[in-house]
């Protein structure tokens, strides 16, 4: 019988407008995690507003760590790491994150360190029964991030594309907004869209007649507004079209991506993850590749704590941390400039 001491991980994500706490042990896996998010409170706003996001980050952190623990029959003694989103967000919300984990991680007297949001999207898979095994294609797509990625291992990642302009979840919710949907738009777009005919609209799907793997939503969302100034009485119709075009587009490029690289798994992570028309439009194209797709489940498809504690987890369990004592974060950072594990 092992008599070696499991390594837990706290998990603290505060990267923009949700309070994420996750709890991963190193031999049953993820054991807890809570989310708070802040939908009501920047509704009225339509879209985050940083500041408000950084003050309820503050009010949220040390109750929903303390809920989880307790959930989880553990103690802050019990904890060997914490891992934080050190970036890419909003620079006062990625603070409270940091600020939070290194006096925990300090008073403790445990390693802490700065995890990649977007690391922690792509591995979010990995805290399923059912898990891609590298190399794989990732596609991210959220309100900020629309990239593919080729996956050798982890923190060894080349980016093959990315969007040139408005990330594809941006251009969900500014399209929502044209239709006067609520925030967030995505979900409240996808709900409209199963009301409309698929025939009505003919949006574009843009820069699938040129070469490469990038992406461009801002012409897709401008195509929305002129349909909508023309047809304002159509607004199903339309949410039916866009949202075809958008998940169609991302479909050739995943299929582009997986040819190119000779690889037969695809994961695809982040808020429009959750999109039901997006995963099956890649669900029938995996078919007829013969390729997997691997999805989180739903609530790990939007920022949570549970997989900033597994991305850290991954690294923390190898010896990587962060430097003592400083308070770190990094609201622009890309994927390549990690560290293999």
């Amino acid at each position: 019988m092992s008599t070696t001491k499991p390594f837990i991980t706290l998990g603290i994500e505060s990267s923009c407008d949700e309070t994420g706490i996750g709890l991963y042990h190193s031999e049953q896996g993820l054991i807890g995690h809570q989310l708070f998010s802040q939908v009501e409170i920047h509704a009225e706003y339509g879209g985050v507003v940083p500041e408000l996001a950084s003050r309820d980050h503050i009010q949220r952190a040390l109750p929903l760590i303390k809920a989880v623990l307790k959930d989880a029959q553990y103690t802050l003694n019990d904890i060997s790491g914490i891992a934080y989103t050190a970036g890419p967000g909003l620079a006062g919300a990625l603070l409270v994150g940091s600020a939070v984990a290194k006096s925990l991680a300090w008073s403790l007297k445990i390693p802490a360190l700065g995890v990649h949001h977007m690391e922690g999207h792509l591995l979010a898979p990995l805290l399923e029964d059912k898990q891609p095994k590298f190399p794989f294609v990732a596609l991210l797509v959220s309100g900020g991030h629309t990239m593919l990625i080729d996956v050798k291992a982890i923190g060894k990642y080349e980016i093959l594309g990315e969007s040139l302009d408005d990330a594809v979840g941006e251009a969900f919710d500014k399209t929502a907004k044209i239709l006067g949907l609520g925030y967030p738009g995505g979900p409240a777009l996808a709900k409209l869209a199963k009301a409309g005919d698929q025939a009505a609209f003919t949006f574009p799907r843009p820069m699938i007649d040129r070469p490469g793997l990038d992406f461009s939503f801002s012409g897709l969302k401008t195509f929305a507004r002129n349909t909508v100034a023309k047809y304002p009485e159509q607004k199903a119709d339309i949410a039916k079209a866009f949202e075809v075009a958008a998940t169609s587009t991302l479909m050739i490029k995943c299929r582009r991506a997986l040819e190119q690289t000779n690889r037969d798994t695809l994961v695809v992570a982040g808020g429009v993850s959750a999109n039901l028309a997006l995963r099956q439009e890649l669900d029938a194209m995996g078919l007829k590749l013969g390729a997997q797709v691997f999805y989180p489940r739903q609530e790990f498809c939007t920022d949570n704590g549970a997989m900033i504690a597994l991305a850290g987890h991954l690294r923390l369990s190898k010896g990587q941390l962060s430097s003592e004592g400083e308070i770190t974060i990094r609201p622009r950072w890309s994927l390549e400039e990690l560290e293999a594990v």
